[in-house]
């Protein structure tokens, strides 16, 4: 049976949303605010997918654009309900619960203030459990199919006449490009609602259970709060069978605002023969050690931590810091058929100039 979320909910989504967030993955301040709005407008109800009719429509709700905090965004709770009512006017016919094309900070709730004013269903299966740049990495394997899908956007900076609304139908490849400019001119970060499917397929390409997931996580981040910075940074490790790979100050910061809404870029934690470089593009997306050896690629979770066990966001970290790095195999979390997809990789491999697909789809 489904469960209602609550308040307490909101705090463990959080954490574990955060730890899964790997350096993006949105905000917490913006995670926060969406879980309070949902739990205090109505109901919203997480379920699984066994629970679901194979032929319910299922959309995915994410969050498009660059979470660095390097942009005059700004997203409202409301643009998340508004972009599902888009997608549910094109569609002309009910979308019964939303996924998440991922975890993290802020976009482990994505779904739930729509469920709460809505009554959409929080189906609890995300695109990738992990946090990742592009739309086609949480598109439960669309990415290389021509089948016409529906997405929409909406949001902006009012103040600035940034605000747009975009509805869009094509192959989800050639689609996802046209939300992300969506997203920079908007002012770099902006609400979704695409490809609405049938559960039937969702159940057999998304990564089930990865709401629950970061929900578990964060809860055993809250009982270990009490116990001290140790206990957190254990109590992370131990719930995910990850360990820390890396501890140092970070050395150098060379990451960049792009007009497709990345951030893209290098950061080069410790020195000498234990130092770590980390590639990033929105989240980390590979770690190398002092000898250009990779010692960590996505799909694994890589995720910063702060001396006292709390996640850092990209954006969040400037030389001089001390942070950890988390590791967690691919081997150890729920894979989508997303992150098994050929197709998806090309684009970060080019920005980034290095290999992924060796590592992940192996």
């Amino acid at each position: 049976m489904g469960r209602i979320l609550r308040a307490r909910d909101v705090e463990a989504a959080i954490r574990g949303g955060s730890v899964f967030a790997c350096g993006g993955g949105g905000w917490v301040d913006h995670g926060r605010m969406l879980g309070t709005a949902a739990i205090n407008a109505g109901e919203p109800e997480l379920v699984g997918l066994d629970e679901i009719a194979d032929d319910a429509i299922i959309a995915t709700a994410a969050a498009i654009g660059a979470p660095a905090s390097t942009t005059d965004w700004q997203m409202l709770g409301v643009d998340y309900v508004n972009a599902v009512r888009l997608v549910q006017k094109e569609l002309g016919a009910p979308i019964y619960g939303l996924m998440i094309g991922q975890n993290g900070k802020s976009s482990t709730l994505n779904a739930w203030l729509p469920g709460a004013i809505l009554g959409t269903k929080v189906v609890d299966a995300v695109g990738d459990i992990r946090a990742h740049p592009t739309g086609d990495m949480g598109s439960i394997g669309m990415a290389a199919s021509p089948e016409t899908m529906i997405q929409a956007v909406v949001g902006g900076n009012r103040a600035k006449g940034a605000y747009m609304e975009v509805v869009a139908k094509g192959a989800t490849a050639r689609i996802s490009p046209v939300l992300r400019k969506a997203s920079d001119m908007s002012g770099g970060f902006i609400a979704s609602c695409r490809n609405p499917l049938p559960a039937r397929y969702v159940r057999a390409n998304a990564a089930a259970g990865g709401i629950s997931r970061a929900l578990a996580l964060g809860e055993a981040i809250l009982e270990a709060e009490a116990r001290g910075r140790p206990a957190v940074i254990d109590a992370i490790c131990k719930a995910l069978t990850g360990s820390i790979i890396g501890q140092g100050t970070v050395t150098r910061k060379n990451v960049r605002y792009t007009g497709e809404a990345f951030d893209i870029g290098t950061m080069t934690v410790g020195t000498g023969a234990r130092a770590l470089t980390l590639h990033v593009m929105n989240e980390y997306m590979a770690v190398d050690d002092a000898d250009g050896v990779r010692v960590a690629t996505f799909p694994d979770v890589i995720t910063t931590l702060d001396t006292a066990g709390n996640p850092l966001s990209v954006g969040e970290i400037e030389p001089g810091r001390e942070i950890l790095v988390l590791h967690v195999s691919k081997n150890d979390i729920p894979l989508s058929s997303s992150v098994k997809d050929p197709s998806v990789y090309p684009v970060v491999e080019e920005a980034l100039g290095i290999d992924l697909q060796s590592y992940a789809l192996s």
